[in-house]
């Protein structure tokens, strides 16, 4: 099973991009984030074309997730549990030949010590006990996404040019690291030690071109379910041409 995710940054700004991609990436399962889509207005036809079937949350003005999957798409549930805020559209969970696919889309936290940012630790504690009351790391599972977060130095492409900034900061890397000790494991890390592999690339001053970037998209996957990963891939081309997003699809292959 090829299982991907892609910060999109607006589906209906990116849709040609994301069906030629699932076209010759073929993906089984697509999580994808930002779609900026509401629910009643996603493209589930034009995906159905390419014989995927989708499950959307999001409410057509900033955030939203998804999953699309060829494999079977069951007990779809969006959100964290009634009456948690969830800060947006930001997370959802489906069953896709048989792994429970989780599509997340972590706060980005703006700027270090805001509201924004603790409100960003508290959505990833949240995480975390969501995993605990939803799922067993015994099971077949993947958290799949934009963590806003790089999970060490060799993600990023210089400490001291983003020395204060948010992404990097030791809370963010210890919640992070909470999360996988739940017993989930970087699927990406598994098969790729090096460094500067990056996911995403700002759209100013030409960083994508410079390769100044940050890998904070990441596929999470149960220890059962990592042992089988066989391949691993950034995919830059999708990051290239014209309207591109500022994330590549990242995406790994399991048995």
């Amino acid at each position: 099973m090829r299982i991907a995710t892609w910060n999109v940054n607006s589906l209906n700004a990116r849709l040609p991009r994301v069906e030629e991609w699932l076209e010759y990436a073929a993906p089984d399962v697509l999580c994808m984030q930002e779609t900026k889509v509401a629910e009643a207005s996603f493209p589930t036809m034009a995906l159905s074309a390419l014989g995927y079937e989708s499950a959307s949350h999001g409410d057509g003005r900033w955030n939203g997730v998804a999953i699309v999957s060829r494999v079977g798409l069951d007990d779809v549930a969006r959100g964290f549990e009634p009456g948690v805020d969830e800060q947006g559209c930001r997370i959802m969970a489906a069953t896709c030949g048989g792994v429970r696919v989780h599509s997340v889309y972590v706060p980005n936290g703006r700027v270090v010590g805001s509201e924004h940012y603790l409100a960003k630790l508290a959505w990833l504690d949240e995480l975390r006990s969501h995993l605990e009351r939803s799922a067993s790391p015994s099971e077949r599972v993947a958290v799949c996404g934009d963590f806003n977060i790089a999970p060490d130095d060799r993600d990023i492409y210089d400490r001291q040019a983003l020395e204060g900034s948010t992404h990097i900061t030791e809370p963010e890397r210890k919640a992070l690291a909470a999360i996988e000790d739940w017993g989930l494991v970087d699927g990406f890390r598994l098969l790729h030690d090096e460094d500067e592999l990056f996911t995403w690339w700002d759209y100013r001053a030409g960083n994508f071109h410079k390769h100044l970037g940050m890998r904070i998209d990441l596929i999470l996957l149960s220890r059962s379910l990592a042992e089988t990963a066989s391949f691993a891939l950034v995919d830059r081309n999708a990051r290239k041409g014209k309207q591109p997003s500022d994330h590549a699809p990242v995406l790994i292959d399991v048995a």
